[in-house]
C-alpha cells in the first residue's frame, strides 16, 4: 500500500491527491471539501454489528468483530471502501484481501491483491489518515517498500470535523527491486526530493549516489570501480 495506493497499498484513493512539493514552512497540501464530497462513498458506514452471528461465514466476505461489536477486521474477495474517521471513501480499484480496523473503525491496514491489469500484491499499515508503511508487488516485476512521514492531522469542520485523507506528506525511505533486477534504496528530504540512493551499477559495483535538489547525481562513490 504506497503513498500512491492505498489499495495501499489498501487505501488506494491517495492516489487521487499527488501533488508537487512544497517549502518546509508553507501549509501541507491537502485535498478540498469539493475533491473530499465527490469520493465519499457514505457518511454513515457500518462499522459495528449489534449482535455477533458466530456462522457468519459467506462466499464473499467474513468479518471478524470485538466485544463490542465493532468490526475489527473484515476478509473479502471485494475488501469494503476505506474507512477514515467515521466516514466511508471510494476505493481506485478493487483489492481482495483483509483490512484491519482500530476500535473506532477506521481502517488501519491490510494486505491483498488489486485488481490492476496484470494484477498486483499489495500490503500497508496506516497513520490515522494516511499509508504508513507500503509494500507493493507489480506486474512489470518491480517491488518497492516505501516508509511515510506522517503528515499532520487536519480536521474538515464541513465534515463535521472529520480527519482529512490524504494530506501530502513526503515519502522519506524507499526500497526497490526495478523490473530489471536494480536495487535501490533512496532517503529524500521533506520536500518529498530523493537526495541520497543506495544502489548497484550495471557493471556490479556498489554505489551511492548524492541527487541535488532536481533529482540530478551529483556525486557517486563506488570504491571499487577505482581498483585495477
Amino acid at each position: 500500500m504506497t503513498r500512491t495506493t492505498k489499495a495501499g497499498a489498501l487505501v488506494a484513493l491517495m492516489m487521487l491527491f499527488a501533488c508537487p512539493a512544497v517549502a518546509q514552512d508553507a501549509a501541507p497540501k491537502r485535498p478540498s471539501l469539493e475533491v473530499l464530497e465527490r469520493i465519499i462513498e457514505t457518511r454513515t458506514p457500518q462499522t459495528r454489528v449489534e449482535a455477533p452471528d458466530h456462522d457468519r461465514i459467506t462466499a464473499r466476505r467474513i468479518d471478524i468483530v470485538d466485544a463490542d461489536g465493532t468490526i475489527r477486521m473484515t476478509l473479502s474477495g471485494a475488501t469494503p471502501a476505506p474507512i477514515i474517521d467515521g466516514i466511508q471513501y471510494k476505493r481506485a480499484f478493487n483489492v481482495a484481501g483483509l483490512i484491519l480496523y482500530d476500535d473506532k473503525g477506521s481502517e488501519r491496514g491490510g494486505f491483498g491483491t488489486a485488481d490492476v491489469d496484470g494484477g498486483m500484491a499489495v500490503l500497508a499499515l496506516d497513520h490515522p489518515a494516511m499509508d504508513a508503511i507500503g509494500w507493493r508487488v507489480s506486474p512489470d516485476g518491480s517491488v518497492s517498500f516505501v516508509i511515510n512521514q506522517a503528515p499532520p492531522l487536519i480536521r474538515e469542520p464541513g465534515l463535521g470535523d472529520a480527519l482529512v485523507p490524504g494530506v501530502q506528506t513526503p515519502t522519506r525511505m524507499r526500497l526497490s527491486v526495478a523490473a530489471d533486477g536494480t536495487p535501490a534504496v533512496a532517503l529524500s528530504d521533506r520536500n518529498d526530493r530523493p537526495r541520497v540512493r543506495m544502489t548497484v551499477t550495471e557493471e556490479g559495483f556498489g554505489a551511492i549516489q548524492f541527487l541535488n535538489a532536481a533529482g540530478e547525481v551529483i556525486h557517486t562513490l563506488a570504491p571499487e570501480a577505482d581498483l585495477p
